[in-house]
This record gives C-alpha cells, sequence and structure tokens, in this order.
C-alpha cells in the first residue's frame, strides 16, 4: 500500500510562491508517475503536473506552465511543486496521487 502526504500550503498573495512537498511510503511503484492535482471549491479536480522518479518525464497543465516548477528526490521518496506568480485562481486543495492513491491534501489560498 502507498502512503502519500502533502505539506507546504497555506495563504499567499498573487504574486508569491509557495513550495508543496508530497512524501511517499510504504510500497512505490517506479514505474509509474506521481502527480499532483488540485481542487477548487464547486469545481472538479484538475491536472496540475506530474513526474516520473527519475524527473526525465514531466507535464504540466497550461494553465501552470511557466509559473509551477516539479521536481523528484528519488532517495527521500518525495515530490516537490514550486509554485511562483500565484493566482487567485490557484486556490484549493492540492493532493498528489500515485498509483490511484491519494493523498489527503494540502490547502493553497491565493488573495488579490
Amino acid at each position: 500500500q502507498v502512503q502519500l502526504r502533502e505539506s507546504g500550503g497555506g495563504s499567499v498573495q498573487a504574486g508569491e510562491s509557495l513550495r508543496l512537498s508530497c512524501a511517499a511510503s510504504g510500497r512505490t511503484f517506479r514505474s509509474y508517475e506521481i502527480s499532483w492535482f488540485r481542487e477548487a471549491p464547486g469545481k472538479e479536480r484538475e491536472f496540475v503536473a506530474r513526474i516520473n522518479w527519475s524527473g526525465v518525464r514531466i507535464a504540466y497543465a497550461d494553465s501552470v506552465k511557466g509559473r509551477f516548477t516539479i521536481s523528484v528526490d528519488d532517495a527521500k521518496n518525495t515530490v516537490y511543486l514550486q509554485m511562483t506568480s500565484l493566482k487567485p485562481e490557484d486556490t484549493g486543495v492540492y493532493y498528489c496521487e500515485h498509483y490511484s492513491y491519494w493523498g489527503q491534501g494540502t490547502q493553497v489560498t491565493v488573495s488579490s
């Protein structure tokens, strides 16, 4: 079983930055990627970014390209999401996902 724990959320002003972490424990599946999703109030959960464990394959949603950077520390089983130039529309609960397992999420609130 996979356990995922997100951290690093908070409340910031527009234009500021945050770094989220997703620590994986238990069994991990090295051939499967780790993804970040977010869920805003009243909206469906949406894809944000994903990366494989070697850090070679990376993808971003168009809405975050150029502002967010996903990275992985394979030795620590941890995936990071560096978020810069945050906008109010980035507000939501951010979840990481791996092999169909989900973490509890971390809240990000961006005020204008």
